[in-house]
């Protein structure tokens, strides 16, 4: 008799352990976000903006006059886990000072390779780069995932040091 009892209390503990666990599940499903999270993609393309947190892709950011911040220090390429940014940097003399200074020739990300981790944002000393919440870069080729950030012509502020 006494197996018999303890089959039925076993019965009785996982019947009651399933129930504590569906009241939690209740009472979560109950209290559901009242707002819309899911978003319907292809149709919304114009109005959808994506949450303030998102990793979209790296950019080196311009002011109107085509100038950037990016010294070249490559801080951000030493940075990378994964070699997504390569700085190709020569020096170039100042007509201020008469000193060499090192400006950028090419600032190349390799969207391909990059994990979107956000470190070479982080180690940037003069916050010249940042992630754009741009999301729509999918390719057939590969090569397209190659860019060139420094726009043609551009050079570095006159406050950057």
């Amino acid at each position: 008799m006494n197996a018999i009892t303890s089959y039925f209390k076993d019965i009785f503990h996982a019947i009651k352990t399933l129930l504590t666990g569906m009241r939690v599940t209740g009472y979560y499903f109950s209290h559901a976000r009242k707002e819309i999270i899911t978003q319907q993609y292809p149709e919304n393309r114009d109005t959808l903006k994506m949450f303030d947190r998102f990793r979209g892709i790296v950019t080196l950011t311009h002011d109107e006059n085509n100038e950037h911040a990016c010294t070249g220090c490559s801080a951000c390429e030493i940075a990378c886990p994964n070699g997504t940014i390569e700085i190709i940097s020569d020096r170039e003399e100042d007509p201020e000072t008469g000193k060499k200074k090192k400006i950028i020739d090419k600032f190349i990300y390799h969207y391909s390779m990059c994990t979107l981790c956000n470190l070479c944002i982080i180690s940037c000393p003069t916050d010249a780069i940042k992630m754009d919440p741009s999301f729509e870069y999918a390719t057939f080729d590969r090569k397209d995932l190659t860019m060139i950030l420094n726009k043609p012509g551009s050079k570095i502020r006159k406050d950057v040091k």
